[in-house]
């Protein structure tokens, strides 16, 4: 599944074998996202993750920086 782009942002959900693999996940994304000073809004239950990335200070909207962020974490995926 890719990103999609729905309510002024971009959307994914990822789903890993266990909680330990999606929050390793989410700790290598903590780290890109401090590496790229944008920060997503996500949620975790167990296995699953989902992610939503949108720019606040150009108004909500999708921009480069969420793009860019984007292709990062896919990058962790291989």
């Amino acid at each position: 599944m890719s990103w999609k782009e729905e309510k002024n942002a971009l959307t994914r959900s990822f789903t890993f074998k266990d909680f330990s693999e999606a929050f390793a996940f989410m700790t290598r994304v903590a780290l890109l996202a401090e590496q790229h000073q944008h920060h997503p809004w996500w949620s975790n239950v167990y296995n699953k993750v989902e992610i939503r990335l949108s720019t606040h200070d150009a108004g909500n909207i999708v921009t480069e920086k969420d793009r860019a962020l984007a292709r990062a974490i896919d990058s962790l995926l291989g």
